[in-house]
């Protein structure tokens, strides 16, 4: 928990509220994938070491995990990589046996998605290119907790939905952190899209994610849910009013509204 709270301020809250299980289960599952992102995201790695990195990863994944096969690939990079990149095998030894396989595979997957659009250069020209890569490093987030919700308590999710809610996150993130892209030369804004047309893409992704959660009758797991979603809806909402980020405040109260319309 102190490596999620050190990796993420907007799912540390939420997995806190979880029941024991469940936040074993997401806290490892999110920092499984949050490893491989890292690599992915990393300033100071050339594609062709990413695309390495990336795909020897997804190979170890879709076997009995081998950390110190895992160690030593990571090895050369030790002093680069961050340490929950580097403590993978730590996750998902700390994943109940259950659902491990799982996340295993999904992370899997998101690191053979990830090395394909590093080899790409994040070229994305269009709508379809743009579904393809917010798929790939966040859709399958979403898809991974709805197997979690359904391994846990027989909770059943429409997976389309479920994509559309970590799609709507991922690019709600991608308009806040635009300008930081184009200074390192990537942009995910399609060729022939504006900035409003991103702005609608959120939104409209967004609003399936509310009705991804209308199918959840859970408490813990709704609550969960919500916070993330009232954060980017607030944070695209400051976006559009020429603001870079909400305010610790807003943060902080939106977080206590959603309690208080879950109770």
């Amino acid at each position: 928990m102190a490596m999620l709270k050190h990796t993420s301020r907007t799912f540390y809250i939420p997995i806190t509220f979880l029941e024991p299980t469940l936040k074993k289960a997401v806290a490892s599952a999110y920092l499984c994938m949050r490893a491989i992102d890292e690599i992915e995201d990393h300033e100071n790695l050339d594609n062709t070491t990413k695309q390495h990195l990336l795909r020897s990863t997804s190979s170890l994944l879709k076997h009995p995990f081998d950390n110190e096969a895992y160690r030593r690939l990571v090895h050369p990079y030790k002093d680069i990589i961050p340490e929950v990149s580097l403590r993978l095998g730590d996750w998902i030894s700390f994943c109940p046996t259950g659902i491990a396989p799982r996340v295993k595979d999904y992370t899997s997957k998101m690191a053979a998605g990830m090395a394909d659009w590093a080899e790409k250069g994040w070229d994305i020209n269009n709508k379809d290119d743009l579904d393809d890569y917010t798929y790939y490093v966040a859709g399958l987030v979403g898809e991974m907790l709805s197997d979690i919700w359904e391994w846990r308590d027989g909770t059943l999710t429409d997976r389309s939905l479920a994509v559309a809610y970590g799609r709507g996150l991922q690019t709600v993130n991608i308009l806040r952190n635009q300008q930081e892209d184009l200074e390192r030369g990537v942009s995910f804004i399609p060729e022939d899209w504006n900035t409003d047309d991103m702005f609608q893409y959120a939104e409209d992704n967004l609003a399936l994610a509310d009705k991804y959660i209308k199918d959840i009758n859970s408490r813990s797991i709704v609550l969960f849910c919500k916070i993330p979603l009232a954060l980017a809806k607030k944070t695209l909402k400051a976006l559009k009013n020429g603001r870079e980020k909400m305010s610790r405040t807003e943060v902080e109260s939106t977080i206590e509204e959603v309690q208080n319309e879950s109770l």
